[in-house]
């Protein structure tokens, strides 16, 4: 089954979704399932992971209710506040759906480059393990080694980073980012999702040729039994064309053992995530 770990979906509003600014028009409208689903099939895609876009619980239930219309939506990453005093409650809640796998926070729009370590949020990710559920790590390069902490403080935790880390492609800045990816690569409970990329690099003018250094990195940090396909869909759109994403992994993992490809493609995002 191959699997696209890592998609978006949106009715949209201007107000909310400030973060999609005049510069990525392409995306300024709303975004369903009924859009996604004949770029799967024209990609051999055979199910994604629905991931929150929004920090709120709505959002967490708005693509619940797409997961239960949609049967290609194998499993939901949803939002909950996890500094609330509450959360076993919400979480207990929750349990109810089986398509919600595991939660997300943005902190690379936090203030504090320390927050992952906060007392409050680091607590609340631990309780996210103890339900079962998995955390993905949507930050900037200059966060990677406080996710580095926090994997190695909450070891029975299973994390994904989102996006690589979102490395800064376009200023082709690679040495510290490697180096920062490298090292959280040897904690065994983090994957990282190979999405996103696209969009780090020059909009108009990126290649393979310019990707292949960071793809390179991940994939010799996480092996491709801790890493996954992720398109980010629509947010790549600002910047390539769901196939062409696709065409361009495709590419890259030409030399890729057939175990390794289906590993990358599908098996280590469903293992991840129980799908």
């Amino acid at each position: 089954m191959k699997i696209d770990s890592h998609q978006h979906f949106w009715q949209y509003d201007p107000i909310r979704d400030a973060w999609i600014t005049p510069a990525m028009q392409p995306i300024r409208r709303d975004f369903f399932p009924e859009d996604l689903q004949p770029l799967l099939e024209n990609t051999g895609i055979d199910g994604t992971v629905a991931v929150q876009a929004d920090q709120s619980e709505a959002e967490t239930e708005f693509l619940l209710t797409l997961a239960e219309q949609h049967n290609f939506i194998k499993g939901v990453v949803g939002w909950v506040d996890l500094r609330s005093e509450t959360l076993s409650e919400r979480l207990d809640h929750f349990k109810a759906f089986p398509k919600l796998k595991g939660f997300r926070h943005i902190v690379q729009a936090e203030p504090d480059d320390l927050f992952l370590l906060r007392t409050e949020f680091m607590e609340g990710v631990r309780t996210l393990g103890e339900y079962g559920y998995t955390y993905d790590v949507l930050i900037y390069p200059k966060h990677l080694p406080v996710a580095r902490e926090l994997a190695t403080r909450l070891p029975y935790n299973r994390f994904v980073v989102d996006h690589g880390a979102k490395p800064l492609i376009k200023q082709g800045e690679l040495e510290k980012w490697t180096a920062d990816i490298q090292s959280l690569g040897k904690r065994e409970n983090v994957c990282c999702k190979v999405s996103g990329l696209v969009t780090e690099a020059d909009w108009e003018n990126w290649s393979l040729k310019q990707l292949r250094p960071y793809l390179d990195v991940i994939f010799e940090s996480f092996g491709t039994s801790r890493t996954m396909f992720g398109s980010d869909w629509p947010v790549c759109l600002v910047a390539s064309a769901y196939e062409r994403w696709v065409e361009i992994l495709n590419e890259y993992m030409k030399p890729f053992s057939e175990t390794e490809k289906a590993q990358f493609w599908g098996v280590t995002a469903t293992e991840f995530y129980n799908l």
